[in-house]
């Protein structure tokens, strides 16, 4: 499974969007997925995850209430909506593919900064 993320940027406080992660290889839409991230000094964490069906989510507390994960299978496109966007929510993000909560597979990464 090859990943591609997109819709990272620079917005203020305040602001929201939405990234996507675009799935190719064989049978993608049959993995969990997650996204991450990676402020600089910290260590990756997972922010949210979704289950092959979309039937099953999973949200750090940070993301609760804020953000949105959801996928289209027919389009093999995982995305996250962020909204209320803080300042500590800049980092580089991440989607990766999960076999049930471990990353085997993982996107490029697109930056999201924060502004106050």
């Amino acid at each position: 499974v090859q990943l591609q993320a997109s819709g990272g940027g620079l917005v203020q406080a305040g602001g929201s969007l939405r990234l996507s992660c675009a799935a190719s290889g064989r049978n993608p839409s049959s993995y969990n997925m997650g996204w991450f991230r990676q402020a600089p000094g910290k260590e990756r964490e997972r922010v949210a995850s979704i289950s092959a069906s979309g039937d099953n989510t999973y949200y750090a507390d940070s993301a609760k209430g804020r953000f949105s994960i959801s996928r289209d299978n027919a389009k093999a496109t995982v995305y996250l909506q962020m909204n209320t966007l803080k300042p500590e929510d800049t980092a580089v993000y991440y989607c990766a593919a999960l076999i049930l909560n471990t990353p085997f597979t993982w996107g490029q990464g697109t930056q999201v900064t924060v502004s106050s």
